[in-house]
Parts: C-alpha cells; structure tokens; sequence
C-alpha cells in the first residue's frame, strides 16, 4: 500500500494528513513511479495555505526522484528500471508519496552521477537557479547581485553558480550563522536584516551605485529595500513571496527610483519547451557531477512528518535544502 500527504482545506501545516492510497496502472503517457526522495519547497506551503488555490482535496509537493516501475502506452522518453527526477507545477503536484501514476513528459533522466537524494533535492531549486542565472539577466564578471534568503536552497546554488560567472553576491540572512553559511557557498558580502539597513548597505558596498540585479523571495517586507538596492536601469526579480504578496503599486515608482525593470518569472514557463528544459538540466547536471556547484541537504524528514516539515521551512529554522527520505 502506498502511502500519501493529502489536505481537504487550505490552512496551516496541521491540514496535511498521511495516508494510504492505492496506485493503479499507468495510462496512456503514464508512468508508474517508485520514489526514493522527495523535494520539500516554499513553494509547496503556497499550495498548502491556498496562494496557489487548487481543487479540494489534493496531494502535495512538485518534486521527487525514483525509479519508473511501469509505463503506459505511447511512453518513449523513458523506460521500466530508468532513474528519473521531476519538477513542475500542477502537472506534477502530489509528490508527497511513496509510489505514484505521473504524466511521463515531466520525467528527467538522472544521471548515474547524481543521487537520488540529491535530485530530490535540487531539481526544482536547480533549475530555478539555473534560469535565474542564464535567461533573465547577461551577467557579466563584475557584476553584482542582491540575493534575499542567500542561504536557503536556491540561495545556496544561486550564489555558487553566480561565483562561477565572475558576479559579486550580496547575500542578506536573519542570523550570523546563516552569514557563515552563505560567505561558504559563494557570497562576497552578507547583510543580517535583523538589524542592517539593507538598501543602505548596499550603496556602501557598491560605492553608491547599487546592484545590477536584486533576485527577491521575500517579497511584501523587502520590496521597497530591492527597488531602492539597484542601480540606475537595474532588474528587480521578484521570485517568491514568504512574507506575502506584493501589494498593488503605481508603475511610475521604477521611473522615480531610476528606470528600473522588474519581472516576476515562474520556473514552469521556463522548463515548458522540452529543449529547453533539456539544455536547463543539463548545464545544472554537469555543474553538479563535477563538483562546481555542490547541493546542501540540510534537514531530512520521514514523509509521515510532513506537518513538522513545513513548521520548521516557515519559522526559517532550515537552512539549504530539505527533503523527504522514503
């Protein structure tokens, strides 16, 4: 009997139930997965609190890594016994399980070289950052970016990736142990917005000019702080929302503050096209296998404690990434 974290209403992490499920065959374009590791996000708590709304009841989770144990008609891009790893967004939702019927375009083939428990762990975060750092902005060595929750997952392998490129990173963090953490992965500076101005920081790091791009998670609490971060024409990239949505505002701001262009991208309308999701999670593999950029599974969680999982992601007490273990 397989197992499942499901949730009948949106609310806080005690909605989420672990149940059984039974699985069936595969359908036409189906595969039967056996998962091994499965990706805790922040995006799943959107999901979970009704940010993202979504029919009732529902699974939870976009990302796992296993091994595909039957596949339905029409499948050509993977076979029985492939080791595969997978993101997404409603098209993968429910990954929160222990074996799973999923749509085998979603599928990635994994690597020898990379873990299970590193797909799982990365996937999602990997290929964020990889189109974060290679389709919104031409960084350029000397660069430099403002990067908010700099030591959370994306975080980590943004500011890898980033040193990589030749990019000063600015990282901001809540404590001086997740300063530490990021100056580890790759950030020339910190900030702890606890208690730094952020924007005014940035000016004295930058010698008043400001960054060329401001990648923002956060969203509500640090909104006015990145438009005031950048440079004259800078990108502002706002990428999440932990504190909340950002409230409506007039466009004539980013003319005041300097001309500035904004985006809010999502990672499925850059994994959409097949090539170029292959060309996405390819790079990202290659950087992985190699050892340039190395993924920090910080917190391991059995899937029956889902509830304290997603307690912990939004009291900010983890720190790179988190997964389930099956």
């Amino acid at each position: 009997m397989s197992k499942v974290v499901r949730f009948y209403e949106p609310g806080g992490p005690e909605v989420l139930r672990y149940e059984d499920a039974e699985v069936g065959e595969p359908g036409p374009g189906q595969v039967r997965l056996r998962q091994v590791a499965v990706g805790l996000n922040y995006a799943d708590t959107y999901f979970r609190n009704g940010t993202y709304p979504i029919p009732m009841p529902n699974g939870m989770g976009v990302e796992a890594a296993g091994v595909v144990q039957a596949v339905g008609e029409g499948v050509t891009n993977v076979a029985v016994g492939d080791r595969v790893t997978y993101t997404g967004f409603l098209n993968t939702l429910g990954a929160y399980c222990t074996e799973r019927l999923i749509g085998a375009a979603a599928l990635i083939k994994l690597p020898e070289t990379i873990a299970f428990e590193t797909a799982a762990a990365m996937t999602m975060r990997g290929l964020t950052s990889a189109y974060l750092m290679r389709r919104l902005y031409d960084f350029k060595p000397g660069d430099t970016l403002l990067l908010h929750a700099a030591a959370g997952g994306v975080g980590l392998i943004v500011s890898q990736w980033a040193k990589l490129l030749g990019v000063n990173v600015i990282g901001t963090v809540s404590t001086d142990a997740k300063a530490e953490v990021a100056k580890a992965h790759g950030c020339t500076h910190t900030i702890n917005y606890s208690h730094e101005d952020v924007a005014k920081r940035v000016r004295e790091l930058t010698d008043g000019v400001g960054a060329n791009v401001v990648f923002d998670s956060v969203g509500k609490t640090t909104f006015m702080s990145s438009l005031d971060s950048l440079k004259r024409r800078g990108l502002l990239v706002c990428v999440g929302t932990a504190s909340g949505t950002i409230p409506p505002f007039d466009p004539q701001i980013l003319a005041m503050k300097g001309s500035l262009f904004m985006t809010r991208p999502a990672l499925a309308d850059y994994i959409a096209d097949p090539v170029e999701k292959a060309d996405l999670a390819g790079e990202l593999f290659d950087h992985v296998s190699s050892g340039r950029i190395k993924i920090e599974i910080n917190q391991h969680y059995a899937l029956q404690d889902a509830v304290q999982a997603h307690r912990d992601l939004e009291a900010r007490k983890t720190t790179g990434s988190s997964i389930f273990v099956i």
